[in-house]
């Protein structure tokens, strides 16, 4: 009998314990319920210093538009994915320490913006941004790609740039322009005011639609502090023709600028009358740049900007490039290769010679 009371004691007891252990557990679960959330967390939130590669949105995600002199964080008309629209990727703007106020990043992890405007006369357009777009991806990150387009042609164009895997932002107006040289330089002075609306910090080029690269590029203007350029092969199908223009250099300082037809002379050679000591001409896909020069031009050694230019990114950028061929760098070293490629193509496709013999002959 004595060994039966001593197990129903010892039975009971494991009873009040468990009974004890759940109502403590119980109490405990229950006010902190009521606990506020602690900001130390064991999964805490760190300010994004960068911007990756993020896939695409899917076709139901909601998009908006961004036009010139919105904000992309505030004022942004939302719509439903029924509607066509242009869209853009919606992130933040960066942190202090990542708008440059502590110093450039390491130029390995500095985020490239690649600007590229459009034509609505363009007929191959769709081609040449996702080649681009396939260029693009296969470009380490960070990048952002910034598209500009005319408000009444973005609406085509948004399905393709969301199915392309590559961040983005599509940026649009509603202006209109009948001088596509006027157009053009607007559209970069839109993207020129959101990277500085937004404090993008990075190395700014503008790469048109029908651009060619070699991927080594990408890498070289990632070293760029100040302003960088390089030679620029421009080839005509149509007029079988191809022209150089960019700098000659000496290491990496630039020595003149050349424009020259490689047509009948493809070894390379360039006399000293042919230097000329400023660009004819500013070629945009020949030049990139430090965003921060936009909003802190005092830190790259100019006083401030132009009264006239405060709404002008881009002729601010031109006088940038035009007044001290000091602060260029050349890329690569001594500019002894040419890794960008401008293809002009017709407006119209010419015929084949027997399509264009029957129809003259009215069959």
């Amino acid at each position: 009998m004595g060994s039966i009371d001593r197990s129903k004691r010892r039975s009971s007891q494991l009873w009040k314990k468990a009974l004890v252990h759940f109502a403590m557990c119980f109490v405990v679960g229950f006010f902190t319920g009521f606990t506020p959330p602690s900001t130390a967390t064991l999964f805490e939130r760190r300010p994004v210093s960068s911007i990756g590669i993020l896939p695409a949105a899917p076709v139901e995600a909601v998009e908006r538009v961004v036009e010139r002199g919105a904000s992309v964080n505030r004022t942004l008309a939302e719509i439903t994915s029924t509607v066509p629209a242009a869209a853009v990727r919606d992130d933040p703007p960066p942190d202090a320490e990542a708008s440059g106020t502590r110093g450039p990043e390491p130029s390995s992890r500095r985020l490239l913006i690649i600007v590229t405007t459009t034509r609505s006369s363009d007929r191959f357009l769709g081609a040449s941004l996702r080649r681009m777009a396939h260029t693009l991806r296969l470009v380490p990150p960070p990048l952002v790609w910034l598209v500009v387009q005319a408000h009444a042609d973005a609406a085509a164009t948004a399905p393709m740039l969301r199915t392309t895997g590559v961040m983005y932002r599509h940026l649009s107006y509603k202006e209109n322009f009948t001088d596509p040289g006027v157009e053009a330089d607007h559209q970069r002075n839109v993207a020129l005011s959101h990277v500085e609306y937004h404090r993008l910090t990075g190395i700014v080029h503008f790469a048109g639609a029908s651009n060619v690269y070699d991927l080594r590029f990408f890498d070289e203007i990632r070293e760029i502090e100040v302003f960088g350029t390089w030679p620029v092969a421009m080839v005509s199908e149509n007029r079988k023709r191809v022209m150089l223009d960019g700098p000659i250099c000496l290491s990496t300082k630039v020595q003149g600028w050349v424009l020259k037809d490689l047509s009948s002379d493809k070894r390379l050679l360039v006399a000293s009358t042919e230097l000329n000591p400023k660009p004819p001409k500013i070629n945009v896909s020949g030049f990139a740049f430090n965003s921060s020069i936009l909003w802190d031009p005092e830190r790259w050694g100019r006083p401030t900007s132009l009264p006239d230019t405060s709404q002008d990114s881009i002729k601010f950028v031109h006088e940038v490039i035009l007044e001290d061929d000091r602060k260029l760098k050349g890329i690569p070293a001594d500019c002894s290769k040419i890794m960008v490629w401008h293809l002009y193509t017709p407006s119209v496709i010419p015929l084949p010679f027997h399509y264009q013999k029957l129809r003259s002959e009215g069959k």
